[in-house]
């Protein structure tokens, strides 16, 4: 019996260190195939995919910052980053036959399309990928928040974070042996137990529109296509 998606269009957010080669530094074109098969795996179940993609492998702010630079000049070059990162990743996708499109929210029309909702939304009805660079195009908000915004205005139906971990645990599973993975939490356990799932700003927006999150690891295979189908796989933040 055919099986039928759960979930009709999804948000995947990345972090920059899903496209970076050993030591989490730079764009590694294989690190990007990679990742673009597995989108193309989602693609085939007939979603929709948007993503977003953090800057974190090209410049981390805080590094600025702790150096005396300005939160905001650092911040918007953490942007600047993430549209670089989805140019990569578009370049991988077009090559393995994915029809894609980059569109950043801060304008930068010779590379990508300006963020235009109703035109997201279009293409990702025509069956396009369509990367969200920029974060939201304001300095102060992370790119976990761009991605549940982004996740809300395109009508997602779920947010993916995908990580190098199985979920969310209780403590730090690399360094606790005996860590316990939760398999769903609702928004305020999240909240109120502090857990690392998403900033506190992102994870109030995606409450207000009860908007799902899943945590998952990227790399585990099939896990991200299971998920699609509603599978026991990583952890369930929810109402």
């Amino acid at each position: 019996m055919e099986r039928t998606p759960k979930y009709k269009r999804i948000l995947l957010k990345l972090g920059g260190e899903a496209l970076s080669g050993e030591g989490g530094c730079g764009i590694d074109p294989c690190q990007a195939e990679s990742v673009a098969k597995t989108v193309g795996e989602v693609r085939q179940q007939g979603v929709d995919v948007a993503i977003v993609i953090g800057g974190g492998n090209l410049w981390r702010g805080n590094i600025g910052i702790e150096r005396g630079m300005e939160r905001a000049t650092a911040d918007y070059m953490g942007m600047l980053a993430t549209v670089m990162n989805a140019m990569a990743l578009m370049d991988a996708m077009e090559r393995i036959g994915l029809i894609t499109r980059v569109q950043s929210a801060i304008e930068m029309r010779a590379v990508a399309e300006p963020f235009i909702r109703r035109r997201a939304i279009r293409h990702l009805e025509k069956g396009r990928v369509v990367i969200l660079g920029g974060g939201t195009g304001n300095p102060f908000f992370t790119t976990d928040t761009a991605a549940a915004l982004r996740a809300v205005e395109i009508g997602a139906d779920l947010l993916i974070k995908a990580t190098k971990v199985d979920g969310v645990y209780d403590s730090d599973p690399v360094k606790n042996h005996h860590a316990v993975r939760f398999e769903r939490l609702t928004y305020m356990d999240v909240i109120s137990r502090r857990l690392q799932v998403m900033d506190s700003t992102a994870i109030s927006l995606c409450m207000d529109n009860n908007l799902p999150i899943l945590v998952l690891n990227l790399w585990q295979p099939g896990a991200l296509v299971e998920a699609l189908y509603g599978g026991n796989v990583g952890t369930l933040v929810s109402g």
